[in-house]
């Protein structure tokens, strides 16, 4: 680049800007963080200012080049994260502060590690992220924003933005690893005995019950699987939050512009859809997001959820499947512990420092809690 400094611009609609020039900032491994699950989330009124999720995507570009972006939002409320800042808020405000607005660089009700500071890989990676951070920082005094939080960050974005100075907060996941399995039961091999027992026995379950699992993929996806998928959305939703964050027009919009990048394992019994999972697939690893379910058929949840989905993965050759936030559950079915990664910046100086030292002893629970959960691994200690 010439010695024409870099311009960072803030844009309130990811549909004004090039789809090309993002995906070529946000790679193709992660398919969340492409423009079209973006767009699809803004254009289909699920993440708007209306719902407390205002666009404020930050842009850096030169000679009219993108270098570098940032899916990035202004919050009026703290729903919809999955890294929970609830008691933050409260405190902040009993001390006479005003917590929200903030910004959110984060996919929206989408707990998936991945990339935040989406970079062209043919530029200097470390100024336009320092670049990039600065411009977060600068944004929040502009929005007098209290906090600005950057959430479920692989390791890379994570180690740029501690050394800008931000607040690291960890978590925990579920993630099944494909240890070089040809097929699933090369995986329950590597289980030990009473495991791999309980497996058969839940999936021989779900059969004996008449229901049929079949995934759906690509071209074969229709519209009668986007309603029926909707149905179990919306029941589930109903009963974890009393309304759904995702419109009916989001799950249209996936199927319009990244089908190839969806696979929805569905449930069937006597001629009718009763269940299903949406998962979207990167390049090495298969992303499981929503689940529901109309009829309560046991251990229909395991077998859509994780079964189905290893298989899938092995299949595939992928070598990840990432299962979401929470449930210790998933442990028994050969998905283990791993850490997340968040970063944060506080304008207060003081609210800073407490939260500093609050964020030191939550990891050093964190680092207890995995090992705990690691001690309950299902494989075979050989």
């Amino acid at each position: 680049m010439d010695g024409i400094a870099p311009t960072l611009t803030v844009v309130e609609r990811i549909a004004d800007l090039d789809p090309a020039a993002w995906n070529a900032c946000a790679g193709a491994d992660n398919p969340f963080v492409a423009h079209e699950f973006l767009h699809a989330l803004e254009a289909s009124g699920s993440a708007t200012a209306e719902t407390g999720w205002l666009p404020q995507h930050l842009v850096l570009t030169h000679d009219n080049i993108l270098l570098g972006v940032v899916p990035c939002f202004l919050k009026s409320h703290s729903y919809g994260e999955y890294v929970f800042d609830h008691g933050w808020a409260q405190a902040y405000e009993r001390a006479g502060g005003r917590y929200y607005p903030k910004l959110q660089v984060a996919v929206p009700f989408t707990p998936v590690p991945g990339p935040r500071l989406l970079i062209r890989p043919e530029f200097d990676r470390a100024p336009i992220a320092a670049a990039l951070i600065d411009g977060l920082q600068s944004l929040a005094a502009a929005h007098r924003a209290s906090t600005v939080h950057a959430t479920f960050l692989n390791d890379r974005d994570a180690d740029a933005f501690a050394a800008a100075g931000w607040l690291a907060r960890e978590g925990v996941q579920y993630h099944w690893a494909n240890d070089g399995y040809a097929t699933f039961e090369d995986f329950l091999g590597a289980l030990s005995s009473a495991k791999r027992k309980a497996i058969r026995r839940e999936r021989r379950a779900v059969a004996a019950a008449g229901v049929e699992i079949v995934a759906v993929s690509g071209d074969e996806l229709n519209s009668s699987h986007w309603d029926a998928f909707w149905r179990f959305y919306r029941s589930t939703s109903d009963r974890k939050w009393g309304s759904p964050y995702l419109t009916r027009r989001f799950f249209d919009r996936l199927g319009e512009t990244m089908a190839d990048r969806v696979v929805l394992i569905l449930a069937r019994r006597d001629g009718r859809w009763i269940g299903g999972a949406l998962n979207l697939i990167g390049s090495d690893t298969l992303f499981g997001r929503n689940w529901g379910a109309t009829e309560d058929v046991p251990f229909l949840h395991f077998e859509a959820c994780y079964y189905k989905a290893i298989e899938f993965a092995i299949e595939r050759g992928l070598q990840r499947v990432e299962a979401g936030a929470q449930g210790e559950h998933k442990i028994q079915r050969g998905y283990l512990p791993v850490k997340t990664r968040s970063a944060h910046y506080v304008a207060d100086p003081r609210f800073r420092s407490a939260l500093e030292s609050w964020l030191e002893h939550e990891r050093d629970a964190m680092d207890e809690e995995r090992a705990a959960l690691a001690a309950l691994s299902p494989f075979r200690e050989d």
